[in-house]
């Protein structure tokens, strides 16, 4: 057993002065500093990379293309994001959920900008909705393997928040040269309908526009939602003329078999027949209007009050650089209202930060990863951005207590994983990581995921990753999925692949091993890029580091809809 190490063993511990009395966070970003050439370069570098993704943006915005674009308005319809455009308020803003959806997928056939469908949170007529169309002008709105998935995710998170849904159908259907991997899975395009039917037995109010076409399978979403309206010119059938004509030898017109004169005075399946997208539109809005209301959830909230220091500094604040350290005290200062922070068990556990705090007014409680070193008590230095089982301790507790008084959880990544090695295992990181893992898991409030930087191994499980279940995730420009960092991965996985080749007999040159690690480094940023996360659905949306107060603060509007809440077990704790 090797000996109890003895005071003089270890530096000494820090002891910083107690919090000030009224909680405000202070900082150390004063006029000098934003005139420093590291905070400039960083600065800059934040700047860059937020441009890059709005450069994105734009190209996703185009959807199928300028020319598809032509091709709608000719049919005197909308783009999709022209009818979201003139849906919600006009003094409102539209929060675009799952942007990047296919980004750089399925380019044999084209690509799928935004996987051809547009969903995200909106105000109808004062109140929050999510909305989700499909885009005509990406392969005429037909579902891809990710446009399924894409849709399930927003209705997960209207029946989760118990929002209104608003569908603005116009698909040809599913994507038939990939049917085997939209059709039949559990999270796969019937899920959709599924969805729909579970919305609507717990009372979320549902209401489909066809404002297209709206064929096969994908007709049962509109009958299952509370109403539909369909405009002239739409068609609504299991099976177009073609296939009708294929399958029972009837010759039969669109309009004939399922237009809307068809379904509104035949069938009777259509609620209100408009005449265009803009007549369509104004009912819609007038349906919601005279929705009731229900009460909300029972979280605390205050008078807003803006933060005390200039949110550009978030710029310059955050190192992209993991050998440099940063204060997530100062970002915490510039997200959370008056930079009030009323922190948890400060003086142990440091390098996660827990507390206390109110984002346009919702009362939230923090959990953080705290990149500066420090030295504690304990007299052993903690690195920063690494979990230590003091820290996973003080976080399982904080969350317990965020739980017990129904207060929303706020996390906010730059984790580089658990602590490793003898004296960590000694201390009981498996013990102390997995009571956070199991809290996290089993906790029912709303979790609000904000990865700033690196989200690595377990560290981006204890912190709600996806896989936790957070009601929405975002990710800054610089955001990082990933086992472990860039350089350890590729320098692991370079010498994996210089063993084989060796024992294959290869005789490789410096130069040759090189060329290894470059390539595996290359295409290891591929994969950690934001972009490649958010195409997949790990993350929501990428956000501009300078609007993520307002991300959050849209998040917690909607999470303030849920009205029921189970009750909290989080079972066995390993203690």
């Amino acid at each position: 057993m090797a000996p109890k190490p003895t005071p003089d063993d270890h530096p000494a511990p820090e002891r910083p002065a107690p919090p000030p009395t009224d909680n405000i966070l202070g900082t150390a970003i004063d006029r000098d500093r934003r005139l420093s050439d590291r905070f400039r370069d960083t600065y800059e570098r934040m700047a860059a990379r937020v441009v890059d993704i709005r450069k994105s943006q734009r190209q996703i915005h185009l959807g199928g293309g300028e020319k598809n674009i032509e091709k709608q308005h000719a049919k005197g319809r909308l783009t999709a994001r022209e009818r979201i455009e003139k849906l919600i308020d006009a003094d409102s803003r539209f929060f675009e959920l799952g942007e990047f959806v296919a980004w750089g997928m399925y380019e044999e056939w084209g690509g799928a900008p935004a996987a051809g469908t547009v969903c995200g949170l909106g105000r109808v007529e004062g109140r929050l909705v999510m909305i989700i169309a499909n885009d005509a002008t990406v392969k005429a709105g037909a579902f891809f393997p990710m446009t399924a998935k894409k849709i399930i995710r927003a209705q997960y998170i209207a029946e989760q928040c118990h929002l209104p849904t608003l569908y603005l159908v116009d698909s040809a259907g599913i994507f038939l040269p990939l049917q085997e991997d939209v059709f039949p899975d559990q999270d796969d395009f019937g899920r959709i309908f599924y969805l729909n039917a579970r919305m609507t037995a717990k009372g979320i109010p549902q209401i489909t526009a066809i404002m297209g076409y709206c064929v096969a399978g994908g007709a049962y979403l509109p009958v299952m939602t509370d109403k539909i309206l369909m405009t002239e010119g739409s068609g609504l059938y299991i099976g177009g003329p073609a296939l009708v004509k294929a399958a029972i030898g009837q010759e039969i017109s669109h309009e004939e078999l399922g237009g809307v004169w068809i379904h509104a005075a035949v069938s009777g399946t259509v609620d209100f027949r408009e005449a265009d997208d803009e007549a369509c539109l104004k009912r819609l809005r007038r349906l919601v209007a005279q929705m009731g209301r229900r009460e909300g959830a029972p979280f605390d909230r205050a008078e807003p009050v803006e933060p005390r220091y200039e949110v550009d500094d978030l710029y310059g604040i955050y190192q992209d650089d993991p050998t440099q350290q940063y204060d997530m005290r100062e970002i915490i200062a510039r997200i959370v209202d008056d930079s009030e922070f009323v922190e948890y068990r400060a003086d142990i556990g440091r390098t996660v930060l827990c507390g206390y705090a109110r984002v346009g007014g919702w009362s939230v409680g923090i959990v953080a990863n705290q990149r500066l070193s420090s030295t504690p008590a304990r007299g052993m230095p903690e690195v920063g951005g690494v979990i230590y089982p003091e820290s996973a301790e003080k976080a399982a507790r904080f969350m317990m207590d965020c739980n017990q008084n129904m207060v929303p959880l706020l996390f906010l990544h730059d984790v580089s994983g658990f602590m490793v090695g003898r004296d960590a295992e000694f201390d009981g990181i498996i013990r102390a990581g997995s009571k956070m893992v199991n809290v996290v898991a089993n906790s029912i409030v709303p979790k609000i995921t904000v990865i700033v930087g690196g989200s690595y191994g377990a560290g981006n499980y204890a912190l709600a990753g996806k896989a936790y279940d957070p009601r929405f995730i975002f990710a800054w420009p610089t955001a990082e999925y990933a086992v472990m960092g860039g350089a350890q991965a590729a320098n692991t996985l370079a010498d994996i692949r210089v063993k084989s080749l060796e024992r294959q007999g290869k005789e490789l040159s410096a130069e040759d091993k090189q060329e290894i690690l470059d390539s595996i480094k290359a295409e290891y940023e591929r994969t950690t890029d934001a972009r490649y996360a958010a195409a997949r659905l790990w993350v929501d949306a990428i956000i501009d580091p300078l609007e993520t107060r307002f991300w959050i603060i849209a998040a917690l509007d909607a999470a303030a809809h849920q009205k029921e809440f189970p009750l909290f077990t989080p079972g066995v704790l390993q203690t």
